[in-house]
Parts: structure tokens; C-alpha cells; sequence
């Protein structure tokens, strides 16, 4: 049994697709669907991989802007302590 699906509905769905379509027709829907499906997959996996390089770039913006505004921080802080000493 295949999802619910028992091997007497298979062969039944079977003769009427044959009947339906024809012999010849039914390996070129297969193939189609086939081809279909294929490109689907192709498509999904594209569109991951551009969203994992946007993600990337977008991290590597937020890193380098983290890492000037502590550039800033600590040259303030070392102004400030330049200015305490000789204050001082």
C-alpha cells in the first residue's frame, strides 16, 4: 500500500491513463512531468543559494560596520583618557 493507495487502484488508475492517453503518449507525459520537475528543483535550489550569498554579504556589512563603530569607541575612550591624564 503506497499512501493509502492499494496495487488494485494502481492498476486501475494504470488502464485508464492508458486508455485515456494511448501507449505512445504515456512515456512522453512521464517525461515531461520528468523534465518538470527537474527544472523545479533546479529553480528551488538556485534560489537558496542566492539567498544564502545575500545573507552572507548582509553579515559580513554588519560585521565591518560593528567592527568601525568599536574603531570609533576606543579612539574616543583613549581621547578621553589622554585628556583625564593631562587634566590631571
Amino acid at each position: 500500500m503506497i499512501g493509502g493507495i492499494g496495487i488494485q487502484e494502481l492498476i486501475i488508475i494504470l488502464l485508464i491513463v492508458s486508455l485515456l492517453f494511448g501507449a505512445r503518449k504515456i512515456p512522453e507525459l512521464a517525461r515531461g512531468i520528468g523534465q518538470a520537475l527537474k527544472e523545479f528543483r533546479k529553480t528551488m535550489k538556485e534560489d537558496d543559494s542566492q539567498k544564502t550569498s545575500k545573507e552572507k554579504e548582509n553579515t559580513e556589512e554588519k560585521i565591518e560596520t560593528k567592527k568601525d563603530q568599536q574603531i570609533e569607541e576606543a579612539k574616543k575612550s583613549q581621547e578621553v583618557r589622554k585628556s583625564e591624564i593631562t587634566g590631571s
